[in-house]
């Protein structure tokens, strides 16, 4: 999607004489020699290493009765080495593909081990145990041989071990004792794994992962001014990493627009969530009026370099008027004006977003040779 677009920028440069075709070429070659494109023959690899990690976990379920216990095991374990063996000799070989299709099923063997030893050999233990042993070693293993594909697999296996924590101990944060904090540092993993190994796509997972845990332990059947707080916080941060010159400008540049973004999303759903709680339809119009503030103002910061921060933001917006023009509205004018307002505001919503998406346009084109 990158190389897309750049490829079409530098054309329409090269037409209009701000960049020689030449250097616009060599931009595009460094592009693609850093490796993070599209390929068909890695999807097709990671596809094969899906499908045959999904067969392996079958057979795994299967429990194999006709094959004896030690057998089972040492064929499991087996499999683990094998993997990690041709990961390593393919990694010898700048064979990239292949030691990111092995190291993912290398991952899925040691998930169907845990199963497997598991039922074999009837051990106590609980989904969440299970889940985190597996995202320890896959997120290690993806450190050691600095794959972004299996610390993508890392991310993944953070998110189902959260949710496995819920069914092992509960929904009551007190039920899960100091494994409560756990995602926090998970998800500080994440990100340490994403910035090393380069599979950047990786962080998000880690971002997820914060969000749920945030959620969780402080907004969700907690006080309001739980909620409130996280809210505040949460907006505070945006603003701190996208205003230029701020103290975090420098680290919303090494983080990336997806930083701003997920801190948009956090303080829009807190406000939301308190919004949801509130019953007097004054304090629901003030944070009403605080969330499409908040919304305009992201998309004066952040709309012209950040499509989904604008996007949100749009939705956002597009969201808190309808809400409150149902809430403030609905009830004296009747059903029919509430869809004739809504309409209304729509039209006046696609009017604002049209004359944005121009501005912003405008100003790219303005380019000085």
């Amino acid at each position: 999607m990158y190389r897309g677009r750049l490829k079409n920028d530098l054309e329409d440069w090269t037409k209009r004489g701000l960049l020689d075709a030449s250097t616009a070429k060599r931009l595009l070659d460094d592009v693609d020699l850093r490796g993070d494109r599209f390929s068909i023959g890695t999807v097709l690899s990671m596809f094969a290493a899906v499908l045959i990690a999904a067969s392996i976990l079958m057979l795994v379920a299967a429990n194999w009765e006709a094959i004896p216990r030690l057998v089972k095991v040492a064929g499991i374990i087996g499999l683990i080495w094998i993997f990690h063996t041709i990961a390593i000799v393919a990694r010898m070989r700048s064979a990239d593909r292949i030691v990111a299709a092995s190291l993912v099923l290398g991952a899925a063997a040691f998930g169907g081990a845990i199963a497997l030893i598991g039922q074999l050999y009837h051990l106590s233990g609980d989904t969440f145990s299970a889940m985190l042993l597996w995202f320890v070693v896959t997120a290690v293993s993806a450190g050691l041989f600095r794959s972004g594909a299996l610390a993508v697999v890392a991310g993944a296996l953070s998110l189902v071990a959260f949710g496995g924590g819920f069914d092992s101990f509960g929904w009551d944060v007190g039920g899960h004792g100091l494994w409560a904090w756990w995602p926090a540092f998970g998800a500080l993993a994440i990100f340490a794994l994403a910035h090393w190994t380069g599979g950047y796509r990786a962080k998000h997972f880690g971002y997820l992962l914060l969000l749920s845990w945030i959620w969780w332990i402080a907004i969700i059947d907690r006080q309001i001014t739980w909620s409130l707080s996280i809210a505040l916080a949460a907006g505070l941060v945006f603003f701190l990493l996208a205003v230029p010159r701020s103290p975090l400008a420098a680290i919303h540049q090494r983080l990336g627009t997806s930083a701003t973004f997920y801190a948009l999303l956090l303080a829009f759903t807190a406000f939301s969530f308190v919004q949801a709680q509130l019953l007097d339809a004054m304090s629901i119009a003030v944070l009403g009026v605080i969330i499409v503030a908040l919304a305009i103002a992201a998309i004066a910061l952040e709309g012209r370099d950040n499509g989904a921060v604008r996007f949100l933001s749009y939705a956002a917006f597009a969201a808190e008027v309808l809400y409150l023009s149902y809430e403030t509205i609905d009830s004296i004018l009747g059903t029919s004006a509430f869809f004739l307002l809504s309409g209304l505001v729509m039209a006046l919503l696609a009017f604002v977003v049209v004359r944005l998406e121009k501005r912003f346009s405008n100003r790219s084109a303005e380019v000085t040779p």
